[in-house]
């Protein structure tokens, strides 16, 4: 029956189906729930350590009961006190009885709270960190090996002059790297909120040490140190400003459409058949199309990162709706926005990162394309050489532009080959390069530096990135669905 009970309700597809582990975890009523009982810990040593009447015994028997949380009690409790943190404030009281008296004392519900949310957004960017810099390492590796692979770059999807797979990885790297350096700032700009009271003026604790205001400032300071955090907010209302979620939310937001537009564009190559996420042997594209090689990853980033950017929209609302020193208006939203946004960027980095360990790419594919549009991005290097030769400039560009035209005719009403090069060899005027046509439609000499680019850009700006993950960047990822 309980079996049946789990799949009678519904359950989130961002844990049940695709965040991993650590992050389903660092959003769990256990780690939130242990938290709170953590920094109720924190308190009562800086409050004992101050002067406050708080014994080693009672520090002792909390710190004996943080993590043995009887969640059946604190469910009761809150159904009757319809108040979280004094739910669980009764339900740890419960099993430290000598140190009920100064459980929570003079903080307010915020102290638990906002302080827990800020731990939860640090210790998320500190497990999607890593996983950036794994994508980014392995679209690295990318780049480097098919730095020097000629290929169509487009523009307006219609095909441009050349570049190189590689220097186009680099474009998505580029997008990459300004993603980990917003995550690592974000990261690092967060604050606690600290020991600050109802509104944000200390006041209870002024009372608690009778109107030492040192005494204030160092209690905060020393709560602050033992969560882990360099500073805290000066100020706040009872939350901390909402705008710190709008700078964390954004840059994850910022991160999904980079995933998106990298994920496009190898759904668009998958359809020209020259480069192919990874497609397992069992794998099946279509339960109809049995030939089909869908590139479900990708599309799956795409989808979820979608979610991600949508999501932005709640807390640069939320931030604007707070009344005053605080409304609780933002509780029931952030409970699913804050939550969502780091599980959906957790599972698209992930896959991402399965993406780019078993990118395929099919040369000859890309060459038969290349040979198809070179001709016509040829011409100008063609008249090039034939002035060099001795022509005239204008007579060449009328040659070559009614040739031209012959020969998207064929391609473009008679379905054929491009022929621009076999009119060219066909051509008395065109003797004099004749000679020199295969080194004028060599395909290298139109990628202009983009390999020197790939090298360089890898070497300065992409590698010392990765530096501070080298001891975490060689973990494989298996895509289980």
């Amino acid at each position: 029956m309980a079996i049946m009970d789990e799949f009678s309700k519904y359950r989130s597809p961002l844990v049940s189906r695709y965040a991993s582990k650590e992050m389903a975890y660092n959003f769990s009523d256990r780690k939130k729930f242990t938290t709170w009982r953590k920094l109720w810990i924190y308190l009562a040593k800086a409050e004992k350590a101050l002067g406050l009447l708080v014994t080693d015994a009672q520090v002792t028997e909390m710190e004996s009961h943080a993590e043995d949380i009887d969640f059946a009690m604190a469910a009761e409790e809150e159904s009757k006190l319809r108040h979280d943190v004094m739910a669980h404030v009764h339900t740890f009281a419960h099993c430290c009885p000598t140190a009920a008296p100064i459980i929570h004392l003079g903080a307010t519900s915020c102290y638990v709270g906002d302080n827990t949310d800020l731990i939860l957004l640090r210790d998320g960017f500190d497990i999607l960190l890593p996983k950036l810099a794994r994508v980014i390492d392995r679209l690295s590796n990318f780049a480097e090996k098919y730095a020097g692979l000629p290929t169509l770059g487009f523009t307006h999807y219609q095909p441009a002059q050349l570049t190189t797979v590689g220097k186009r990885a680099c474009l998505w790297l580029q997008d990459l790297a300004m993603d980990m350096r917003n995550l690592q700032r974000a990261r690092e700009d967060l604050r606690f909120r600290g020991v600050k009271g109802t509104t944000g003026t200390q006041a209870s604790f002024l009372q608690l040490f009778q109107g030492d205001h040192d005494k204030v400032e160092d209690l905060d300071r020393m709560v602050t140190e033992m969560a882990g955090f360099k500073k805290a907010y000066m100020v706040t209302g009872q939350t901390y400003s909402r705008k710190v979620d709008i700078d964390s939310l954004s840059h994850l937001a910022s991160m999904g459409a980079t995933i998106h537009k990298i994920c496009t564009d190898i759904r668009l190559l998958a359809n020209l058949k020259e480069i192919e996420e990874p497609f397992e042997k069992e794998q099946i594209g279509s339960s109809a199309m049995a030939y089909k090689r869908n590139p479900m990853r990708c599309e799956r980033c795409c989808s979820l990162a979608r979610h991600l950017i949508a999501l932005l929209a709640d807390p640069l609302q939320t931030a604007s709706v707070q009344w005053l020193e605080r409304t609780l208006d933002d509780s029931a939203n952030r409970r699913i926005s804050l939550p969502e946004s780091f599980l959906t960027a957790d599972i698209i980095l992930s896959t991402l990162q399965n993406i780019t360990e078993g990118l395929v790419v099919y040369p000859k594919v890309i060459e038969r394309h290349i040979r198809h549009e070179l001709p016509f991005m040829a011409t100008e290097n063609i008249i090039m050489a034939m002035v060099k030769a001795g022509g005239n400039r204008q007579d060449c560009h009328e040659k070559i532009r009614v040739l031209s035209q012959q020969a998207a005719n064929v391609v473009k009403q008679e379905g054929g080959d491009n022929d621009l090069l076999a009119r060219v060899q066909a051509d008395p005027y065109f003797a004099p390069i004749l000679g020199h046509l295969d080194n004028i439609l060599d395909p290298k000499t139109f990628i202009g530096r983009a390999p020197q680019q790939v090298a360089r850009f890898l070497s300065e700006e992409v590698r010392p990135l990765l530096e501070p993950y080298k001891a975490e960047i060689d973990v494989k990822f298996e895509l289980e669905l």
